[in-house]
């Protein structure tokens, strides 16, 4: 049963690929690929014309935050290795 079942998934897997490769390499496929890579200015110009133009909404958007100068307490050291000492 299960040698069946693997030899149906094998089949589908190739019949899968078989299909897969013929339509890539068809020549209606082939033509469409190169009418595309030769047009790609004009197809670029068609779909960037119905483009919107939107509104600016970000004036002030990012306001500068004094308080961390305000809140830092100018008495305690800033030493990295004073974080590192054991307190007792």
């Amino acid at each position: 049963m299960l040698k069946t079942i693997n030899l149906l998934l094998i089949i589908l897997i190739l019949i899968f690929s078989y299909t897969i490769f013929k339509y890539y390499t068809s020549n209606k496929n082939l033509k469409l690929i190169n009418f595309k890579r030769k047009n790609i200015n004009q197809i670029i110009d068609e779909k960037t014309l119905n483009l919107p133009i939107l509104k600016n909404n970000t004036n002030d958007v990012i306001e500068f935050n004094n308080s961390l100068s305000n809140k830092t307490d100018k008495n305690k050291s800033r030493s990295f290795w004073d974080l590192l000492k054991t307190t007792k």
